[in-house]
């Protein structure tokens, strides 16, 4: 945590942090609305209204920080687009799960805590969110996603060998 922080706010990784946070809160935006809209307008499971926001947020968040967050110029989108999607898997089942647990768990409480069961979905989804963003997505997109590494030569081979 304390080698995260050194390194945001050496030189261009303050700038980098700032425009990934703003990649993020749009895709946040994006995903949170979906969400929202399938599950309070459409009645759709909470659970699958997450997944569809999550998927949604997701596509568009690798779009933005491939071309102006993280500013990959030495990657090709094929390898970013495959370590993305690796950890976005995570960050799918951390936010899925993670929502659901708090969730459920903010619903069991309700008769010390007087809450919805649709507040207790958008609560948990804002707070397992920002926890997710911060701790497993930009750690991960900035030393692995976004970055050429000998992983790329790697990845590059795995997709050639699986197009031929």
């Amino acid at each position: 945590m304390k080698n995260s922080l050194i390194t945001i706010c050496k030189g261009k990784g303050l700038y980098t942090f700032i425009r990934a946070q703003i990649s993020a809160q749009i895709a946040t935006i994006v995903d949170f609305t979906l969400s929202i809209i399938l599950n309070q307008g459409f009645g759709l499971y909470y659970m699958y209204a997450t997944i569809a926001g999550s998927v949604t947020g997701g596509i568009l968040n690798c779009a933005i920080n491939y071309k102006w967050a993280f500013r990959t110029k030495d990657c090709k989108l094929t390898n970013v687009f495959f370590k993305y999607i690796l950890v976005w898997i995570g960050s799918i089942g951390l936010n899925s799960g993670g929502t659901f647990v708090l969730t459920e768990l903010l619903i069991r409480q309700n008769d010390i805590i007087k809450i919805s069961d649709s507040t207790a979905f958008i609560t948990s989804k804002i707070i397992i969110s920002v926890i997710v963003a911060v701790l497993w997505n930009y750690n991960l997109h900035r030393i692995f996603v976004f970055r050429n590494s000998h992983l790329n030569n790697l990845i590059k081979n795995k997709i050639n060998k699986i197009k031929s």
